[in-house]
């Protein structure tokens, strides 16, 4: 019998602890069992992937993108959440600013989040660049909380939007679950809206690198797929992972981070 695949996360809230014990709970006594690690940033949890200490990496996508330039595309993805195909970067204002799209921060001050955050620093610098008046032309406000978590914690998302409300900046750019989250005027005093919406791309996803057989991975494939959101069991888990269903990656869905790490020479470390 297969020694039980080691699945690495990221522990950027006490409930990813949770998550994964009942995670582990889903499959056990099947050909399929895991344990888990816990790591308190994404360099760690690349690095443990690369060294074989684990099997499976819950990625985000600049962890993503860093396992494949390490790897020299050495690695692939097996699954990610329906959430995760669908994700976006939204620039958000106070309520009534008449901030006109991208072009209409020339000039301004853009709050952004963690210098590791995709959503919330990377991309947005990207979508200026090819859909705004450039970078350069923007008054770039950085809030590096929690920096190594990707943005996962959604802290320097909501420093970012206090430093809209709190009149130190025009706007802030966001992932689309932080503006989800915050119930906009009824959390936000004051009161935000939306200004602009990035085309959407892709976010986490469970990376593997390419010695890793199929036929360990494919018995682990079959079981994640199977979690079923009308099943009384199986709901919990996903409502804490932030999804309904378990989808195939979208691959296509990382071509602008990809750009994006290229245009700002992102290091493929830490």
């Amino acid at each position: 019998m297969n020694q039980p695949l080691i699945i690495g996360a990221v522990a950027y809230t006490p409930n990813v602890v949770t998550i994964w014990e009942g995670m582990r709970d889903y499959f056990a006594d099947t050909d399929a069992e895991i344990d888990f690690v816990l790591f308190s940033n994404y360099g760690r949890q690349v690095d443990a992937l690369l060294t074989g200490t684990i099997d499976i990496a819950w990625n985000t996508n600049l962890a993503w993108a860093r396992a494949v330039a390490r790897t020299d595309g050495a690695c692939r993805a097996l699954a990610m959440r329906d959430t995760d195909a669908v994700f976006q970067t939204i620039f958000v204002s106070r309520a009534g600013a008449g901030i006109d799209g991208l072009h209409g921060l020339k000039g301004r001050r853009l709050a952004l989040g963690s210098k590791d955050s995709a959503q919330a620093a990377i991309l947005p610098v990207h979508f200026l660049e090819h859909d705004g008046p450039g970078a350069d032309a923007v008054d770039l406000v950085r809030i590096n909380s929690d920096v190594g978590k990707h943005g996962d914690t959604g802290r320097s998302e909501l420093d970012a939007l206090r430093e809209v409300l709190e009149d130190r900046a025009d706007a802030a750019a966001i992932g689309v679950n932080t503006w989800e989250a915050i119930g906009r005027e009824e959390l936000m005093p004051g009161g935000l809206e939306a200004f602009w919406e990035s085309p959407t791309y892709s976010h986490c996803n469970f990376t593997v690198l390419d010695d890793l057989p199929e036929e360990r991975t494919a018995p682990w494939l079959a079981r994640l797929m199977a979690m079923d959101w009308d099943n009384p069991e199986h709901r919990p888990i996903l409502e804490m992972e932030g999804l309904r269903a378990w989808i195939e990656p979208r691959l296509e869905g990382y071509q602008s981070l990809f750009a994006a790490v290229a245009e700002q020479d992102i290091s493929p470390r830490w």
